[in-house]
């Protein structure tokens, strides 16, 4: 109790500086004057708070940036004006929230990575191939492609970019006891990779129900940060499949609305890593038959609007004939729907 008490001590000192500081127009120009580099430097934040922001996995400017005042206010235990005067400092710090013109930002669209798939008429259908800062999401029936699929981004991910990857490591988070690391090493070597190194450069965690799931997301985050300074960072992050746990844990429409706030939650920690680090998120989806349904295809993915909303590229495999697989392009903001036809060969993915 004692502890609790000095802390609260300490908060109060240092948000009782910062109102002095604010109602100081001298010392106020010098606030603003300071390059603001770690979370100690912003406004109202101390040692104390600090610590607690880094605990909770804040431990950066641009985490602190797309944070919410609610978040912060339950992580630090301050109010949440004092929550909204960090983020907004933290935001002008980092250039986040500011406008920029399109042509700019066409500019800046450039320096997006790409992963080749293997299959070039693939690639040509995703613009280049899967490409960072994104969610793509792939659905489809068992055995029409999936993993075999992700496998093969796994080896290709780790070419350089010249031969269609990004040099980077990858995560891999297994929900349904898939990932085979025979089959990477089948893949490196048909792609003249070393299949030992191959392997060295993918962590693989496997999940064993949501929680656990969403827990690993953010222990991804560490080894990202690590990865960052060295010649392989991460560049991939695989979840196979996303659904699998929230679909048999949450049953019934009585679960849905819980289900559904958990998995908006989970998404929006994956397209926090995929734009802070420019990496690609991938991830693999299973559908679920429509009785109702008369005519075309009674298929249809699992998790809602939250997810059809969420995902930046959203792609449908099927089963072709003679053991070719059918990719369409649902969804995507900028490319047009169509179809790619690929095998399945012990290189992977491929024409």
């Amino acid at each position: 109790m004692a502890k609790k008490k000095v802390e609260e001590v300490k908060e109060l000192e240092e948000f009782e500086e910062l109102e002095i500081a604010e109602s100081s127009p001298s010392s106020s120009s010098k606030k603003k004057e300071k390059e603001i580099k770690t979370l100690e430097d912003l406004p109202g934040v101390g040692p104390a708070t600090a610590e607690k922001l880094r605990e909770a996995g804040y431990d950066s400017i641009e985490a602190i940036a797309v944070a919410s005042p609610l978040e912060l206010k339950e992580i630090a235990g301050i109010s949440e004006g004092a929550a909204l005067k960090i983020i907004q400092a933290a935001r002008e710090a980092a250039n986040i929230g500011t406008f920029m013109r399109a042509d700019e930002y066409m500019e800046k669209r450039k320096t997006i990575g790409r992963i080749s798939t293997g299959s070039k008429a693939l690639d040509k259908l995703l613009g280049g191939g899967i490409e960072t800062q994104a969610i793509t999401e792939v659905f489809g029936e068992f055995g029409s492609g999936k993993t075999q699929l992700a496998h093969t981004l796994a080896v290709m991910v780790q070419k350089p970019p010249e031969e269609g990857g990004l040099g980077g490591s990858v995560i891999w988070i297994d929900t349904e006891n898939t990932f085979r690391p025979e089959r990477i090493r089948q893949i490196a070597e048909a792609r003249g990779l070393d299949p030992d190194e191959t392997l060295k450069n993918i962590y693989v965690a496997r999940a064993f129900n949501s929680n656990h799931q969403m827990l690993l997301v953010e222990k991804a985050e560490e080894i990202i940060k690590e990865k960052a300074s060295t010649d392989r960072p991460v560049k991939l992050l695989v979840v196979d499949s996303l659904m699998a746990h929230f679909r048999s844990e949450y049953v019934g429409r009585g679960t849905l609305a819980e289900r559904q706030q958990k998995l908006a939650k989970h998404l929006s920690d994956l397209h926090r890593l995929a734009d802070l680090y420019d990496i690609a998120v991938f991830v693999t989806n299973q559908v679920q038959a429509k009785p109702d349904a008369f005519f075309g295809d009674p298929t249809r993915p699992v998790g809602g609007h939250i997810l059809a909303h969420s995902a930046t590229l959203r792609i449908y495999l099927r089963k072709g004939k003679a053991g070719k697989r059918v990719a369409r392009l649902i969804d995507s903001p900028h490319l047009p729907e169509g179809e790619a036809v690929f095998r399945i060969t012990e290189k992977g993915v491929e024409d």
